[in-house]
């Protein structure tokens, strides 16, 4: 059923999209589809045992110094062919021999303990029926050494630390037992979250389902807002790719209407300026001829005779030719005829008519959305009814149905295994009990052996006879004694309980446990032909019914484990290939049909009409060029007077103050301030004219050089983005149609290879199945149970197995302990009073003793 849901999920967010491989692929705008809605799963799939960890890690080493072989994958797989039927005769036997040298450490171990449970209470039947023939020990009699206090201390000693060493092994072992109990009680937890986590895997699918599809709004809402925006963004691709010959072209237009308003500018200053040079230099001869005759004539007075003035008024005198105009502009040339053609190419407005085409070009965004305006509302219609054949698919698969089974099916599993958790709880209750009662057993004689060691040192008085030893000593030598009674009653029982569970524990542990943490139990799983003879990939086979799919245990449980989405664990892509349900082709090509029909005339875009071009080549034949510049810069070079008047002004007044006081140097003086007034009402002027003549001048000039080439390169640019324009603006609306429709696809990819990605990685996200698988084998099977039991039989067995020096140091302590019925006794004068007396000598009774026994002496035989 989940293989079904899976397959009818890939169908379902297939079958809604599609794919197409264009020649061009521009970087289409990123779209956002947000994340795949997914809730967190509980399930925590790690055990940490904590303290009793470091006894697990222990067990582990022991195990690893009893079977220290790796895991046997070869082996497995033969025993498993062999158990299938596919091997037989001598190639068992091999298995066999196989499998004991692996077994060695478990079959030795375990044959150690069968000889423990065989030995141990033969021993103790023979022990008894030798003691009670006062043999072995039972004598009650006790021979004198010198070194009885040091053989009872190591005795006691040895007894002390066997017990201890058995004491360690029955807390492991009731630690083991209780540690089972603990996570057996909180099982129920952890087993509510993997079906919790499991309920979210199946309801959180229909939701994600939905996501996928519900995003195709994304897409379709980014395509239809490219296809509003059609002007921007396809009529400003054609505007770019042609405005490249078609702005300089305009520019150049724009640029030449701008040099002839500025050429009429020039030529009216030229005119004015000539006129204002030709007027200004007369006036200025006139005076500056006025000033030389006055001038003169003071020169001439008799003043000037004496012999103090006559040297200066001879230096002036002789300047008195500077004082004329230099610059004659009466001789120019004028441009009264350029100006007037230039006034006629004016009154066409060449600058407005630029504008009509650059505003007619401008337009091209609104031409392209008035021409594709019917196209692209069935392109809208398109998209529109693709929208709504996903909706109604959707509606005809039947997915809810299969959740619905699904999750009944989960329900009465939930139930299932909610009803039959208190007969868990139950049955682990008697399995704790045992365990109690066995770990009871080994309590009772450790608490013998504790009574006797503390009855028996506490009352043991060295001074004291064996035959008069005191009652609490007598009672730590009985307990010693019923210890070792119960030791050989209970070692058996406990010996055979930890060869069961250390052969069982133990083999799962190093067979299922540490193969499975490494995957090396995937491994062996996934061999072909293993589990079915005729299948060469068991997991496929049962699944899809088809063995030939590369569908692998460990594949699946790793990909599971890192929360991949259920089509990349199971390789359903064996089964159909994503790429023929993602298709896009179905709705793509109709789109992309729809926008190759695009048809965008831009024939009615007129850059510059023939009038502007007939207006540029009337102002080329305007004359300007036919200007004498050289005439007019000649003149505009020289100064205005052939002295500067400030200067002979200055001089002049310098030299009069070289006279005498008197009329003489007044009128100088005089004469003086009037070349300064000359200079300021009439020089200054004519210099600011000149200055004006000239820029106009060197304007002229850089506008007439080659200005017949320069309207014909204009008019030819013109024509050229023109004839772009009407002829083959097709080619250019072709390659950006193409461009705008690789971008409405490339919307589509993206939401192609969204559902891919998050298909294998987010939708039916499987980590709940490989959490149950860990939660069944590495939690409850390995670190619940069989760390806990393999714990239990490791601290059980080592418990037994000291049991063994505990009797032996016990049986031997005891005598120590214990009252005796006869002693040895020596004469005071042979050994100084330093042996055992005869209890009549002191008047002492035993009544203990049951029958007499003759009195020996030292040095008697026997």
């Amino acid at each position: 059923m989940a293989v079904e849901l899976c397959l009818l999920l890939l169908l379902f967010c297939g079958s809604t999209i599609s794919e197409v491989q264009p020649i061009y692929k521009p970087p289409p705008g990123t779209l956002d589809f947000g994340f795949v809605p997914a809730k967190t799963y509980d399930t925590g799939a790690y055990h940490e045992p904590g303290p009793i960890g470091i006894l697990f890690k222990i067990v582990h080493a022991f195990l690893y110094l009893v079977q220290p072989n790796y895991f046997p994958q070869d082996l497995i797989r033969k025993l498993a062919q062999q158990k299938f039927g596919n091997t037989q005769g001598d190639y068992q036997k091999v298995n066999c021999l196989c499998a004991i040298y692996y077994e060695i450490g478990f079959i030795v171990s375990a044959a150690l303990g069968l000889l423990f449970i065989l030995l141990l209470p033969l021993v103790g039947l023979c022990f008894c029926m030798c003691r009670c023939c006062d043999n072995c020990g039972g004598e009650m009699h006790q021979r004198q050494k010198k070194n009885a206090d040091c053989q009872r201390s190591c005795f006691a000693t040895f007894l002390f630390v066997a017990s201890l060493i058995i004491s360690v092994g029955v807390l492991c072992a009731y630690a083991a037992n209780q540690h089972l109990t603990n996570q057996v009680r909180g099982a129920k937890k952890l087993v509510n979250s993997n079906f919790k986590d499991l309920k979210i895997f199946l309801n959180d699918t229909p939701a994600q389902i939905d996501y996928l599809v519900s995003q195709y709004n994304t897409t379709k809402d980014k395509a239809l807002s490219d296809l509003n925006n059609v002007g921007p963004l396809l009529g400003n691709r054609v505007q770019e790719q042609l405005g490249k010959e078609v702005r300089p072209a305009l520019d150049a237009a724009l640029t030449m209407a701008g040099a002839i308003r500025e050429t009429k500018e020039a030529l009216e200053n030229v005119s004015v300026s000539v006129e204002v040079l030709q007027e200004g230099t007369e006036r200025l001869h006139a005076n500056l001829t006025d000033v030389k005759m006055h001038l003169s004539n003071t020169l001439n007075d008799s003043a000037c005779s004496a012999a103090q003035a006559a040297s200066t008024c001879n230096i002036i005198r002789n300047s008195l030719h500077q004082l004329n105009i230099n610059a004659n502009f009466s001789g120019l040339p004028g441009v009264s005829s350029q100006l007037a053609k230039v006034n006629d190419v004016l009154k066409t407005d060449l600058s407005s008519l630029v504008q009509k085409g650059y505003a007619a070009f401008n337009d091209t965004p609104d031409l392209v959305v008035n021409q594709t305006r019917n196209i692209l509302s069935d392109i809208k219609n398109l998209l529109e009814s693709i929208g709504s054949n996903i909706t109604t698919f959707t509606k005809t698969l039947p997915v809810q149905k299969i959740l619905a089974d699904l999750t009944i099916y989960l329900t009465q599993s939930e139930a299932y295994v909610q009803d039959y958790f208190p007969v868990v709880e139950q049955y682990d209750f008697y399995r704790w009990l045992g365990c109690l009662i066995l770990c009871c057993m080994v309590v009772l004689i450790l608490v013998f052996y504790y009574l006797g060691l503390l009855c028996g040192t506490c009352g043991y008085d060295k001074h004291a006879s064996p035959t008069t030893r005191g009652c609490i000593s007598n009672t730590g030598g009985n307990f010693l004694m019923a210890g070792v009674g119960f030791s050989f009653l209970f070692s058996w029982v406990l010996m055979i309980v930890v060869v069961l569970t250390f052969v069982t524990g133990g083999n799962v542990e190093k067979l299922v446990c540490e193969p499975f943490e490494d995957k090396t139990l995937f491994k062996v799983l996934d061999t072909p032909y293993l589990l079915n003879q005729h299948w060469k990939n068991y997991l496929s086979g049962i699944l899809f019914k088809n063995p030939n799919i590369n569908l692998t245990f460990e594949k699946v449980y790793s990909d599971c484990k890192e929360n991949k989405g259920i089509y990349t664990s199971l390789h359903l892509e064996q089964l159909f290939n994503i790429n023929e349900f993602l298709n896009v082709s179905m709705y793509t090509e109709d789109v992309a049909l729809k926008i190759e029909h695009i048809q965008i005339n831009l024939s009615k875009i007129i850059l510059l009409d023939e009038i502007g071009k007939e207006n540029l080549l009337n102002f080329s034949s305007s004359g300007i060029e036919g200007i004498n510049f050289a005439a007019y810069l000649t003149e505009i070079n020289k100064s205005v007077t052939k002295v500067d008047l400030l200067s002979f002004a200055n001089d002049l007044e310098a030299r009069a103050d070289q006279l005498p006081k008197g009329a003489l140097e007044n009128a100088l003086k005089g004469h003086a301030n009037s070349i300064r007034m000359i200079h300021n009402q009439q020089v200054i002027p004519l210099e600011q004219a000149m200055s004006t003549l000239n820029q106009s001048i060197r304007l002229l000039k850089r506008t007439s050089s080659e200005l017949t080439v320069k309207v014909k390169n204009v008019i030819s640019a013109v024509n050229a983005a023109q004839l772009l324009i009407n002829n083959n603006a097709s080619l250019v609306i072709v390659q950006e149609t193409k461009k705008y429709m690789d971008t409405i696809v490339g919307y589509f990819e993206q939401y192609v290879e969204w559902v891919k990605e998050s298909i294998a990685m987010e939708v039916a996200a499987c980590k709940p199945i490989a959490n149950v698988i860990d939660t069944a084998v590495d939690i409850f099977l390995c670190s619940y149970i069989t760390d806990s039991v393999n714990t239990f039989w490791f601290g059980l067995g080592g418990s037994s197995i000291f049991l063994i020096p505990a009797i032996i140091f016990a049986v031997k302590l005891s005598k120590y302990y214990r009252r005796m019925d006869t002693e040895d006794v020596y004469d005071d004068t042979e050994n100084g009073n330093n042996g055992y007396h005869k209890e009549h000598l002191y008047g002492i009774h035993n009544p203990v003793f049951t029958r007499a026994f003759p009195v020996q002496k030292a040095g008697d035989p026997g």
